[in-house]
């Protein structure tokens, strides 16, 4: 008897390791969107998992509310954007593997519109990538000025701006925007005058009365590219100028340069980190919003990033510079060659500029 009673507890612990056993270790890791993160209804999710199973992770999933499944993708990545309604969720982000097991982690988020309301007095101009005025500069190291006399064929930098592409497009009227040629850290940069004495756009304000008038601005564009991870930097700005005064909000994506939002110090020129994650994501359509002000004294505001869905809020404000003297708002964007100069090519779409 007493022998049996002695088994009892090695039997129990050999069943309890056989039933461990019979489990896999699983993991899941997810990047975007953060826990506590405030984003827009487009909510971008990325996520990777990882399992001891020996037949591999099967697939991951989102759930919006319990027992609410509203995508799996196959295999151990996921990467997908859902749409929500404006609201708090506690969102899960759950694996399975082949051996029966699963883990699961929850993000918590808060969702706001992303269709920012616009006041009456509002004017947007609507698909710029397909409007006329743009015009296209090689910016050659190490000072970047414009480089006048640099050919789209290069050497030094090749660049190129074609419109009317149907494929890849959101609105069937694309453009395709390339860089390359053979010097290394080389920009290919963009400019369109929009409003004021130089207008592509029939704005010119004689009167000199609307650009003075003009305090918020939204840069609002769709991107695309297959091989993102190799551009040093996407940079996207718009400026406003008046007699005396410039007022320049830049904005650099840093991709291979550290995936991290940059602005510009309009007073000392260079760029100041945000600390803020610019991830675009290649093979997909990324939409950016930008949101700036130029303040009541004159103050070079910059109020949100938003990317895919995630909004940063910045705050941020900087001194005017004084710039030529002429009337204009301008919106620039531009590509940024890597170490290599390596090709690649990005496509613009659903491009808007609205001002009030």
């Amino acid at each position: 008897m007493s022998h049996g009673r002695n088994a009892f507890p090695y039997f129990v612990v050999f069943l309890f390791l056989t039933l461990f056993a019979a489990f896999s270790f699983a993991g899941v890791s997810v990047s975007s969107p953060t826990n506590g993160a405030t984003v827009g209804t487009s909510v971008h999710y990325v996520a990777t998992a990882s399992s001891s199973c020996a037949k591999g992770v099967a697939g991951v999933g989102i759930y919006t509310a319990d027992d609410h499944l509203v995508h799996v993708d196959n295999g151990n990545k996921l990467d997908e954007t859902i749409t929500l309604s404006p609201g708090t969720y506690t969102t899960t982000v759950q694996e399975w593997d082949n051996c029966g097991g699963t883990s699961k982690v929850q993000i918590k988020i808060n969702v706001t519109s992303t269709a920012y309301a616009l006041p009456a007095n509002a004017r947007t101009f609507n698909n710029l990538q397909a409007a006329s005025g743009w015009h296209g500069y090689a910016l050659l190291p190490p000072d970047y000025p414009l480089c006048t006399w640099c050919s789209p064929s290069g050497p030094e930098t090749t660049w190129s701006w074609s419109k009317g592409i149907s494929s890849p497009s959101l609105s069937g009227n694309a453009t395709k925007t390339t860089i390359g040629g053979n010097k290394v850290y080389s920009d290919a940069f963009w400019n369109n005058k929009l409003i004021g004495d130089f207008s592509t756009q029939g704005l010119h304000d004689d009167s000199k009365t609307l650009i003075p008038s003009l305090h918020n601005f939204v840069y609002d564009v769709w991107f695309y590219g297959n091989n993102l991870e190799v551009s040093e930097a996407l940079e996207f700005d718009l400026n406003q100028f008046m007699p005396g005064k410039g007022f320049i909000w830049g904005h650099e994506c840093r991709i291979k340069g550290g995936h991290e939002w940059d602005i510009w110090d309009n007073v000392n020129e260079h760029w100041i980190k945000t600390g803020i994650p610019c991830r675009p994501v290649s093979g997909k359509w990324n939409h950016l919003v930008l949101r700036v002000q130029r303040t009541s004294d004159d103050k070079v505001l910059f109020k949100t990033i938003e990317l895919n869905g995630n909004v940063a809020t910045l705050n941020h404000k900087e001194g005017n510079r004084a710039k030529p003297g002429w009337y204009g708002v301008t919106i620039n964007y531009q590509i940024d060659g890597d170490n290599h100069q390596t090709p690649y090519t990005v496509y613009l779409d659903k491009f808007k500029f609205s001002y009030w």
